[in-house]
């Protein structure tokens, strides 16, 4: 294989390392937070501002960083992004009030929404693109298994050596994604086909809106899921809901690779239109589950949904854009699908109190169905426009 088009390199394997510490050190924290927010003296709200402060301030960042990534360079961007992360992680086990401990909630979701676009746009960079959607697959498949491995080891870290260890064995892995991220041969930002697009360009790339509109719509989708699915446990007597995390991280991280090559050899429909059609079909049946072999089934079917269509989205959207405004394009994707988690679980939070979980996630299936239509639509108007004939000049 041509050296270009390598991409196992130093800078991908390293670069994917460093993602997947951070990650870990992110989804350590997902199930023990709330707990310490409660052992604090906090109340359900508090718990849930947990989340949507996280969530806000994320979103707020994600555009501006991606400003800064084609103006500033990729580096400075990054390293500012994890000692942020960093202080934060480091900094809950200090804080003496709840209050303190969401405030310093939104500061860590400032760090986290500098850090994802900066490794997203970094990857970009290094994957070749006749294999971009491979890349995306596989850089993703290393965040799905820190999904999988992350919140085991932080209840297990916080179980047997108390918030102390958790918050310092976090900060730690935080530290060693600094480390590895230093080793990365960072190139600066590639030079701009139409010279001034980097600085003049505004903090979304227009490029990127239609495929963030889709990743949007597949976070309304997720952002139900990930919000309700142990309330949906409880109201159909499902006990271990835990099986649906552990069996959908596993399902993404097969499909994730094979989904990209085929995006690679095929082009977005032969991915999008099918993965949006499965993932549609996930959140019906797991309406319908009653059991954990149905909770089980949902899983597999939303990861192979979900695997195949969010990094094909991703990388959808790099392709789309001049290299100078990949920051921006990213920062637009990833600021787009947050707008989706969170709207999504508000959205649907608010079904669900009149109908209960399971028919809320029936409703929630017409949210894939407006994904189908929208791209389905788009993609005929395109092959439309491939085969028009050109006008012949007099």
């Amino acid at each position: 294989m041509k050296e270009e088009h390598s991409l196992w390199t130093k800078e991908f394997v390293i670069l994917a390392l460093s993602n997947f510490m951070l990650f870990v050190a992110f989804q350590m924290l997902i199930p023990t937070l709330p707990v310490y927010i409660t052992d604090k003296g906090g109340d359900q709200l508090a718990v849930g501002l947990v989340v949507s402060l996280f969530t806000v301030s994320a979103l707020l960042v994600r555009p501006f960083t991606g400003k800064a990534l084609d103006s500033m360079g990729r580096r400075p961007v990054l390293l500012s992004g994890l000692g942020i992360f960093l202080l934060a992680v480091c900094g809950y086990y200090w804080m003496a009030s709840v209050a303190l401990v969401l405030a310093l909630r939104f500061v860590h979701g400032i760090g986290w929404g500098i850090v994802t676009t900066t490794y997203g746009t970094i990857v970009s960079d290094i994957i070749p693109a006749a294999r971009r959607g491979e890349g995306m697959g596989y850089f993703g498949m290393f965040t799905n298994l820190a999904m999988a491995v992350g919140p085991l080891i932080g209840l297990s870290v916080s179980q047997a050596w108390g918030y102390g260890w958790l918050f310092g064995v976090s900060g730690g892995l935080t530290a060693l994604a600094m480390i590895l991220s230093r080793l990365v041969e960072i190139k600066a930002p590639i030079a701009a086909t139409h010279p001034g697009s980097a600085v003049s360009g505004g903090l979304f790339e227009k490029k990127a809106l239609f495929p963030a509109l889709l990743a949007l719509l597949t976070g309304v989708m997720y952002g139900g899921i990930v919000s309700f699915i142990t309330l949906f446990g409880k109201e159909v007597g499902i006990e271990n809901v835990g099986l649906y995390f552990l069996f959908n991280a596993l399902s993404l991280m097969l499909i994730r690779p094979l989904s990209g090559k085929l995006f690679d050899r095929k082009g977005p429909f032969w991915v999008l239109m099918p993965g949006g059609v499965i993932t549609g079909i996930a959140v019906l049946v797991l309406s319908y589950s009653t059991t954990e072999v149905g909770l089980i089934a949902a899983a597999i079917l939303f990861g192979v949904g979900a695997g195949a269509v969010q990094p094909s989205l991703q990388a959808w959207t790099i392709q789309r854009v001049d290299p100078s405004r990949r920051g921006a394009a990213t920062g637009t994707f990833f600021s787009a699908f947050d707008l989706g988690i969170g709207g999504g679980a508000m959205i649907l939070g608010a079904i669900a109190k009149y109908t209960g979980f399971a028919l809320m996630y029936r409703y929630s299936m017409l949210v894939m169905v407006l994904y189908l239509v929208i791209y389905l639509v788009y993609a005929v108007r395109q092959s439309k426009k491939a085969t028009a004939p050109k006008a012949v000049s007099s």
